[in-house]
């Protein structure tokens, strides 16, 4: 059966700032696939990338890069133009999916639920934001991943600290109203929507160190939602995912307002296979072990 694959280059690491998170995923996708008897080449992807490439004499990729040059399209594009098949969503699916901001902008503009945000600038006026969006607000880079960049904010000061450091980060700053949670994540494999991952967090809010090194997270699949509860999440990502344009595999994020609604947070269109990761944890909530969860993300590219 791995026969079929031919060829494969396995990117992963590369240079955006969640190279630590991509090393690890490579590696457990690297293994799985050696398991399977696939011929994998495993790519730390390098500045001269496109370049080396081509001496690899690849029949498909397995992208597992994360963050900007790897889940953003360009990398997509690159592929497309050297006639290269690749695991997950195409360019534009993958461009818009990564930028926080438009994305929520079109889910507005087409009437899924996501919560109001601000467009924070140098100039921005930080009491008038606060106060629009409810006087307590999350910062982000509007093109980061793994919470990189993060904030909370409370004060104008906050609000303005918040914005300085998301802004080293060279993309657009939002800040929305922060929710009183919980948070799900909900996983799409192939078109089918797997069971929601409630996340419980110690740390002020689930940041990087808390997804992927803090043994304190609690996560609970199944979610311990009502059964029209699970459905409704799970009928509203497949709806976010398919919106953005999205394939193959990814991950929806939501977390809960204070009148008991779901709101869309953002969409990861190459999420972490680690051993804290959330998309093997629902797979194998639904009877899927993690070298056929492997497999079938592969065999997207055929």
């Amino acid at each position: 059966m791995s026969q079929q694959y031919g060829r494969v280059g396995l990117l992963y690491g590369g240079t955006s700032s969640e190279r630590e998170v991509s090393l690890m995923s490579g590696e457990a996708i690297h293994q799985a696939l050696l398991n399977m008897g696939v011929d994998v080449v495993a790519i730390d992807a390098g500045d001269n990338l496109l370049q080396s490439l081509p001496g690899y004499q690849l029949d498909r990729i397995f992208i597992a890069l994360h963050g900007p040059g790897g889940e953003d399209g360009t990398l997509q594009g690159a592929l497309e133009y050297l006639k290269l098949p690749y695991t997950g969503s195409g360019v534009l699916a993958s461009a818009l999916a990564m930028d926080k901001l438009r994305c929520k902008q079109m889910w507005q503009g087409i009437g899924l639920p996501t919560t109001d945000f601000a467009l924070l600038e140098a100039d921005s006026d930080w009491s008038a934001e606060l106060q629009r969006l409810g006087g307590r607000v999350m910062v982000k880079p509007a093109a980061e991943g793994s919470s990189i960049g993060m904030s909370r904010a409370a004060t104008p000061e906050q609000l303005q600290a918040a914005w300085s450091d998301a802004s080293q980060y060279n993309t657009a700053v939002i800040a929305e109203p922060l929710l009183p949670g919980p948070e799900y994540t909900v996983a799409i494999l192939d078109g089918h929507v797997l069971p929601s991952i409630r996340i419980e967090s110690n740390a002020e809010f689930y940041d990087y160190e808390a997804k992927y090194f803090s043994d304190q997270t609690q996560y609970l699949c199944p979610s311990e939602l009502s059964e029209n509860r699970e459905q409704e999440i799970q009928t509203l990502c497949l709806e976010a995912f398919d919106s953005v344009g999205c394939r193959g595999w990814g991950r929806v994020d939501v977390m809960v307002d204070d009148q008991g609604q779901f709101q869309l947070l953002e969409v990861n269109t190459v999420p972490g296979m680690t051993s804290h990761s959330l998309v093997p944890m629902a797979a194998k909530a639904a009877g899927l072990s993690f070298e056929p969860l492997v497999e079938k993300i592969l065999a997207g590219t055929l």
